[in-house]
């Protein structure tokens, strides 16, 4: 029997080798994650305004380990954590020299834009519910404002970073699918007496549900949008309901490698289901597959060749705010850079500006 000496020592320098790229890759794939648990000995203080959509809930911040809640305004909570003050205003939260992050809810989301560039020229960070605009040129306002200050303005853009559709972000950059050519989403609500009718309120259906399909588009599948046309109905709407509020909309996205993207939303998801709130499907086609999650990620699966993988496996979920806590106090890198973050928001609101063109006499 022959030997290779020489064969075998140069397989385990390959094998060597190969182990310290990895051990080098993984050390730049934990260095993030490793930077956001990472309690930081100076907590940044935070200030919530507003309870007009997601805020950050109170208990939140009880063994935070980057962020400690100072103050609040305009909050439905009846009771504060001990230490916590309660402020008549956001003018009243900008005079407290502890606050150097506002979470903003505004009351109106049509003053959140106004709301923000006051902060930030207050010099405080912003963390804004979405949309934070209603049109595009409020957007870059708050931007350019941002770039003057100095200061970090972000969205509260954490859609796609929930266990579901982590893993097909995850699945989908490593190639499972090919290359995406098209990208399906439904986003739908309930209804309901408390549905607001003044899209000054909300945003309105489109961008304050079609934000989330959006988003979905870009982080999970991974491809840019060009060009986005929307289309919107009142049809169904109930007789005693007025205002401009909307029931169901559609949009349809080019995407800068040549594919399609398809958006279906509505306040159409009946009371009573076991989708509790919203009734929402993702489906990334490609070359090489499918990959989606049906009924808000009750069932997952990637779909390729001979081959069905269901569900997918679990991931840990990142929550956006913590990323952003972390990323100010201990420099960890965002998830998605400031132009991947807000480049689904632009692409709505060029789209629901020339809807508000079309619709005006």
């Amino acid at each position: 029997m022959k030997t290779d000496p020489g064969g075998h020592a140069l397989r385990r320098r390959g094998m060597a080798e190969a182990f310290l790229v990895f051990v080098r890759a993984l050390a730049v794939l934990c260095a993030p994650l490793a930077a956001w648990a990472q309690p930081a000995p100076n907590k940044i203080g935070i200030g919530l305004y507003g309870s007009n959509g997601h805020q950050l809930a109170l208990p939140k911040f009880a063994a935070h380990p980057h962020a400690r809640l100072v103050a609040v305004a305009a909050v439905r909570a009846t009771r504060l954590p001990e230490g916590v003050k309660r402020c008549a205003s956001l003018d009243e939260l900008l005079a407290d020299p502890q606050i150097e992050l506002i979470s903003l809810c505004s009351p109106r989301r049509a003053d959140q834009a106004r709301d923000a560039i006051l902060c930030l020229k207050a010099g405080r960070h912003v963390y804004a519910e979405k949309p934070v605009a209603l049109t595009e040129a409020e957007l870059d306002q708050v931007l350019a404002v941002a770039r003057h200050a100095g200061k970090e303005f972000h969205e509260m853009a954490g859609t796609v970073f929930v266990p579901e559709y982590a893993i097909m972000r995850k699945l989908v950059r490593a190639g499972a699918v090919g290359e995406v050519i098209q990208v399906f989403v439904q986003k739908s609500y309930r209804y309901g007496a408390a549905r607001p009718q003044d899209e000054a309120i909300d945003g309105g259906l489109f961008l304050q549900a079609g934000i989330h399909a959006a988003r979905m588009i870009e982080h999970v599948g991974g491809v840019r949008m060009k060009s986005v046309t929307g289309w919107e109905t009142m049809f169904g709407k109930p007789a005693a309901d007025q205002g401009d509020g909307k029931v169901a909309g559609a949009a349809q996205a080019e995407l800068e490698n040549g594919g399609l993207a398809t958006i279906i939303m509505n306040y159409l998801n009946p009371p009573g289901t076991p989708l509790l709130h919203g009734n929402e499907t993702l489906r990334v086609f490609g070359t090489k597959g499918f990959i989606e999650s049906v009924d808000g990620g009750m069932r997952t699966r990637l779909v390729t060749a001979g081959k069905v993988v269901e569900p997918l496996e679990k991931v840990p979920g990142l929550d956006y705010f913590d990323a952003l806590a972390a990323h100010l106090v201990n420099g960890a890198a965002m998830p998605l850079t400031l132009d991947e973050e807000l480049h689904p928001l632009r692409l709505l609101l060029r789209a629901k500006e020339k809807m508000r063109a079309a619709a005006t006499p």
